[in-house]
């Protein structure tokens, strides 16, 4: 597909554009209104294209605990196991989208590899996750950010103080996420591992902070996100900040999202879930 549409998708999902506008512009690049519609199942999420995980082993529920103004809701997940067994806890962080299908998928795949897992959803205190995905967009930017912030540090004492854990705890973020999963690092000094996908880069007078074990996931054609990575980089170094850098080139910004035809990337999403289950078992197992 014509890198000038998956750039401009990326702008209508981060900006974000008006949708008119998007369609407009889609239409301007592809020929006509005709074509563009056509084009348009390919860039948004299609939840019927991922495979999903078998449940035989694990054990899901929809939960709650106290934030920091008001309760949160989130997708638990863990191995059946025995009773008693105690697992490493991750916390998912979803996209500009919310809590979807997709993201509770994601929690499923780290599950079955030992984890208990819990995707929050940031949108509890507007309500949570629509259905409608533009709405979603408009209602994280909506969020306030310090508050948002407290109510991830709240799920992550949530999950270690549960009986079924064993103290430890990762956080892995994608997009909007990602950029959060670096706040977490900064903000809590109990974290073991923070992985990042494609995230914004964080406050660097404050990098010094991070105790976590960092993961860094940057799509070699997400020029939006790369540019913050060389100054991201000096920092990490200068504070001498534990962490592996990886850019998958020749992909784009969401190349993880399976769900997404026109950005998922099979070889870059595999080796990079990969490293990251590599970085889990050490930190939260051994």
């Amino acid at each position: 597909m014509d890198q000038k549409i998956i750039d401009l998708y990326d702008e209508y999902t981060h900006k974000p554009l008006n949708r008119q506008v998007f369609i407009k512009k889609l239409a301007k690049i592809t020929g006509g209104v005709a074509m563009a519609m056509s084009i348009l199942p390919m860039l948004e999420n299609n939840y019927a294209m991922a495979a999903g995980t078998a449940m035989d082993d694990l054990i899901s529920e929809e939960i709650e605990y106290d934030g920091a103004n008001g309760k949160m809701k989130g997708y638990l997940v863990k191995p059946k196991g025995q009773q008693g067994n105690k697992y490493g806890a991750v916390v998912v962080i979803h996209e500009n989208r919310g809590l979807n299908k997709h993201i509770k998928e994601v929690a499923n795949r780290f599950a079955k590899d030992g984890f208990l897992v819990l995707a929050i959803d940031a949108l509890s205190p507007l309500g949570g996750t629509p259905e409608d995905e533009d709405k979603a967009r408009q209602m994280i930017a909506d969020l306030d950010k310090e508050a948002n912030l407290r109510n991830y540090l709240a799920g992550l004492e949530y999950v270690r103080g549960r009986t079924d854990t064993n103290g430890k705890t990762a956080c892995v973020g994608f997009c909007w996420g990602g950029g959060l999963a670096s706040d977490l690092a900064i903000n809590d000094a109990s974290l073991n591992a923070a992985v990042s996908y494609y995230g914004r880069q964080p406050d660097l007078a404050r990098v010094g902070e991070i105790q976590a074990n960092l993961l860094l996931h940057y799509a070699g054609l997400d020029e939006r996100i790369n540019e913050g990575i060389p100054a991201y980089e000096e920092a990490l170094k200068k504070h001498q900040i534990k962490y592996n850098l990886y850019i998958y080139e020749g992909v784009n910004h969401a190349f993880n999202n399976d769900t997404s035809p026109a950005r998922y990337n099979e070889d870059a999403s595999k080796l990079a879930w990969q490293r990251t289950l590599s970085l889990f078992n050490e930190q939260l197992k051994n």
